[in-house]
């Protein structure tokens, strides 16, 4: 039996009271598990949460070390002539 809209909404806002995720569940059963667990977790204060919110928001916007960036010097070419700087042999492909 899957999870009631209400168990999925109460979850919802368990999460978000104290602060923490949780794994979607997939039946009744264990969205009452998840309910059960996060009442046990502490809540966090409502200043908390928004502070760790804009932190996590600030460190996605300006990631500097970000290892999945495409940098000026990664790239040789312009447009359809573009490829890769790095790459063991430069040459276009045939």
């Amino acid at each position: 039996m899957k999870p009631t809209p209400k168990q999925l909404a109460y979850l919802r806002s368990l999460a978000l009271a104290t602060g923490t995720t949780f794994t979607y569940p997939t039946t009744s059963a264990n969205a009452s598990a998840e309910i059960r667990r996060l009442k046990t977790v502490g809540r966090s204060s409502r200043s908390d949460r928004n502070r760790e919110q804009r932190a996590v928001q600030h460190d996605l916007a300006e990631r500097p070390d970000d290892a999945t960036a495409i940098r000026a010097n990664d790239v040789i070419g312009y447009g359809s002539n573009a490829r890769w700087a790095h790459r063991p042999n430069n040459s276009p492909r045939p």
